[in-house]
């Protein structure tokens, strides 16, 4: 594989990683001021703000954890670990479309426990293939705990 490859590869990866973040974002941004604005959400909920950052950051990691399992032999050699990556990846848009397309914590929260998993099989799968991939998705698995104790905490708090 050329060097000119490679680096055209890291730049798919980091397209398809962000563009799974705008069609999440396609969900999301319209709820943030409308329903989302609505609910009872614990004292430690960070502001609204922080979410546009923190998950730009995340999908740019993953992008190149992905691009460091795929980069040394491509896609053939590389098969179950970008599978789970590209199934967590989907798992992730979803997350956004039940939660906030679809105004349902309580499901939303099922789906980030899939969700969840997912990743933590995908970093244990990337850790096989690359040192440095494994690490680069330990911040999005803690950020997704995170999220998941949070996404638990909201749907409790606004059951009727």
């Amino acid at each position: 594989m050329s060097a000119t490859t490679r680096w055209i590869g890291l730049a798919v990866f980091i397209a398809v990683c962000l563009g799974a973040g705008s069609l999440g974002a396609i969900a999301t941004t319209p709820e943030i001021d409308g329903w989302y604005r609505t609910l009872v959400k614990p004292a430690w909920n960070p502001p609204d703000s922080v979410f546009g950052p923190v998950w730009t950051t995340l999908f740019i990691l993953m992008a190149i954890a992905a691009w460091l399992v795929w980069k040394p032999e491509g896609f053939k050699a590389a098969a179950m670990p970008l599978t789970l990556f590209a199934v967590q990846l989907v798992l992730n848009v979803a997350w956004s479309w039940i939660f906030f397309g679809m105004h349902q914590p309580g499901w939303a929260f099922v789906e980030i426990v899939i969700l969840w998993l997912a990743i933590v099989a995908t970093t244990m799968a990337f850790f096989r293939s690359s040192q440095l991939a494994g690490w680069l998705m330990v911040p999005y698995l803690a950020w997704v705990s995170f999220a998941a104790v949070l996404n638990f905490a909201i749907w409790r708090l606004n059951v009727t």
